[in-house]
């Protein structure tokens, strides 16, 4: 996905909220706006949203000396979600399609998203996931690869939600399937690494890995050997939240995205509504 012109507000927005959150400091947020700025007179619009990010939140890194300023509202998520797993599991030991509902749940907790939101409801987000028709729902294309494919790579997208993702991944195991979960290579928004996944014990299930990515999402001229190989020789890859799809969506792999849309311009591209849910299979 390229870069439109909508996405240079946000691109502020998502500056002034990190560096907010990284220090008091006025002015070095002030300094952190400046570069930020600086760098959007020069940046590329064929290159995709989350290039820019990546810069941001290196900026911001750099000028406030803080290397997660995220970590207590990755804590936080990752407990909530955490306690959330057995009502998520009955839910799908009660469904009469256990695979789609486990789908819905991994979709529903996409919404901890600090990059898009600032603002949300996990109880809201769940309960929407698991009623709202799907404005992309390309199901029976997922189910026919899920049923010849022997490994599948699942790549994770914000701490919090990857509670919400073992639930899928747990049924994938339960089918027979070895995982591979992905993380980023470190801290990144409220983007998941190699610590959140562990938190909720997905190295328990799946094989664990980083991407080798510091952006939030997977460019993947920026990941390291061992993904790329993987990326490359798995025959089905799972890619959740916005960021992967932003990044990945021009690759001609057998990817299944699978997000809740929250922000017009990826709502335009992707061909979805505002907060719709989708899975939508990169192939088809």
């Amino acid at each position: 996905m390229k870069t439109y012109l909508d996405c240079f507000p946000c691109f502020m927005r998502q500056a002034l909220f990190a560096a907010k959150i990284s220090t008091d400091d006025v002015m070095l947020q002030r300094k952190v706006l400046n570069r930020v700025a600086e760098e959007l007179t020069r940046f590329p619009l064929d290159a995709t949203p989350v290039e820019m990010g990546e810069k941001i939140h290196a900026i911001v890194k750099e000028i406030t000396g803080n290397k997660d300023p995220y970590k207590d509202e990755k804590r936080k998520y990752n407990e909530i979600a955490i306690n959330m797993l057995p009502r998520l599991r009955e839910i799908v030991n009660e469904s009469s399609d256990r695979l789609l509902s486990a789908i819905r749940i991994a979709i529903a907790g996409n919404i901890i998203d600090f990059g898009s939101l600032t603002d949300f409801n996990i109880e809201n987000s769940l309960e929407h996931a698991l009623n709202v028709d799907f404005a992309i729902f390309d199901y029976d294309e997922f189910r026919s690869l899920l049923n010849s494919a022997r490994e599948v790579m699942y790549i994770g997208d914000n701490a919090g939600e990857v509670c919400f993702d073992r639930v899928l991944v747990e049924e994938l195991n339960r089918m027979g399937k070895k995982v591979y979960f992905i993380t980023r290579e470190e801290p990144v928004i409220n983007d998941i690494t190699l610590e959140d996944a562990y938190f909720c014990r997905l190295h328990e299930i799946a094989k664990v890995m980083s991407s080798g990515s510091t952006a939030p999402g997977t460019i993947i001229k920026h990941t390291n050997k061992e993904f790329k190989d993987l990326f490359y020789r798995v025959p089905m890859i799972i890619s959740k939240g916005q960021g992967n799809y932003e990044t990945l969506s021009n690759e001609k792999r057998p990817i299944f995205f699978l997000l809740k849309v929250k922000c017009s311009v990826v709502a335009r591209d992707i061909g979805a509504g505002k907060m719709d849910i989708v899975l939508k299979y990169n192939l088809k």
